[in-house]
């Protein structure tokens, strides 16, 4: 990534640069305990302490089950004559052409932390509704978690080369359809190499799994 970016931020990198994708895995992520209660629909400032009790002893039982991996693909970024980003999949969104300007490079990622949790919600949302949530709940968490940890390192990095890195964009946010996951995850290899799929309505498994875009602009 270093070499991207260091070309991207000199304004040398060229205009049909495309790495091939990159893997990485992490042994651990920071837990986010306000964020698992909130997206299991128990706020932090109205959960009891049984509630954060539930959750991390959740967190306890399924944290072998985990892991936490990234792929992801950096591309400079050109426009087309309406003006939208070229991607490896078509698109004509107006909120990612906003997204994006200004940028003249991109990052594709896909993150995951495996089908382990879905098992476990798989096991208890017919026995135990209200422990399936918090796992549920716990699932989100982890990987925005892994979003953020990899989104830090990617901001972080480009300031160094005088790079803002924009703000992750996803499919199936606004006006950028859910159906470009197929050619995205494809760009990435994620099936064969990070073990997601899609179904025929283009959801992924392991559900607790995320595909972002990441803009790149120069700082004057």
């Amino acid at each position: 990534m270093r070499e991207f970016l260091e070309k991207l931020g000199a304004g040398i990198l060229e205009e049909s640069y495309r790495a091939v994708p990159v893997y990485k895995e992490y042994e651990t992520v920071d837990f986010n305990l306000p964020e698992a209660l909130r997206y299991a629909g128990m706020p932090a400032h109205s959960a009891p302490e049984a509630g954060e009790k539930a959750v991390l002893e959740a967190l306890e039982e399924i944290g072998g089950s985990l892991f936490y991996k990234v792929g992801f693909l950096c591309m400079s970024l050109q426009w087309d004559e309406e003006g939208f980003p070229v991607l490896p999949f078509a698109q004509h969104s107006k909120l990612l052409k906003k997204n994006l300007k200004g940028c003249s490079g991109v990052i594709l990622f896909a993150a995951t932390v495996g089908p382990g949790v879905d098992r476990y919600i798989r096991r208890y949302e017919r026995s135990e509704v209200s422990k399936a949530a918090i796992l549920q709940g716990l699932g989100a968490e982890r990987v925005e978690s892994l979003c953020n940890l990899f989104n830090n390192e990617v901001r972080e990095e480009a300031a160094e080369y005088r790079l803002k890195a924009h703000p992750r964009f996803s499919p199936g946010f606004g006006d950028l359809p859910i159906s470009v996951q197929k050619e995205f995850l494809g760009s990435l290899d994620a099936t064969r190499r990070m073990g997601i799929t899609l179904s025929d309505s283009y959801l992924m498994a392991p559900s607790k799994s995320v595909t972002a875009i990441i803009g790149l602009e120069r700082l004057a």
